[in-house]
């Protein structure tokens, strides 16, 4: 009763990594963030093996998932110190981007309460045509959404962490106990299947 339990709770808990990595995918799309979208990517495919592993009851591809976690966790810890610039980091750079681009995350233009305003650049040579953009009036600065988003991230990694775990020592458990029973063991059918073929033997040369 208790792995069932836990392996259902480890299903909704994938099942909530997933959609949760997918929106973040999305958005980050949105920002041309392209280490997040790569590393957003790897996540949703180990998700989806830790997910399989655990309905069709394969440890090993638990393992994957509990390993990943880890190094999922020290991304997003990572991603949180990036974003209050902690450590040097400087949330300006264009880390996030490998330099490609000049772009920022998508929350930064379009977060809750943010009006977009556009300014012509006049009188400067090469530019014209182009706007200075200025962003105001933000209920919550964009910072602070990547921080909640990465922190959520990381509670619900950890607590899946756990519960792999417990998955994991209750099927191999589950295995050892099955083989030392005999469930892999051919030769009973064989056993069971001798005497009647003894007995046909013995009519035929009757």
């Amino acid at each position: 009763m208790a792995c069932c339990s836990a392996r259902c709770t480890l299903i909704f808990l994938c099942t909530v990594q997933l959609l949760a990595a997918l929106q973040r995918q999305v958005f980050d799309f949105l920002g041309y963030q392209w280490a997040p979208i790569l590393a957003n990517f790897l996540h949703i495919i180990i998700v989806i093996l830790g997910l399989f592993g655990t309905i069709q009851y394969r440890p090993r591809y638990i393992v994957v998932y509990t390993v990943w976690t880890a190094v999922w966790v020290t991304w997003n810890v990572f991603i949180i110190c990036f974003y209050l610039e902690v450590g040097g980091l400087s949330k300006d750079t264009e880390l996030l981007t490998f330099n490609i681009s000049q772009h920022q995350s998508w929350w930064s233009e379009h977060g809750p309460g943010c009006v977009r305003k556009e300014a012509p650049m006049v009188g400067m040579k090469g530019l014209d045509g182009h706007s200075y953009i200025s962003v105001v009036d933000c209920t919550l600065e964009y910072q602070y959404i990547e921080v909640i988003q990465s922190s959520l991230q990381i509670l619900v990694a950890l607590v899946g962490f756990v519960y792999a775990c417990y998955v994991i020592s209750v099927f191999t458990e589950e295995e050892d106990s099955f083989d030392f029973i005999g469930g892999f063991d051919p030769f009973p059918l064989y056993h069971v299947n001798e005497k009647p073929n003894n007995l046909l033997l013995k009519q035929t040369y009757l």
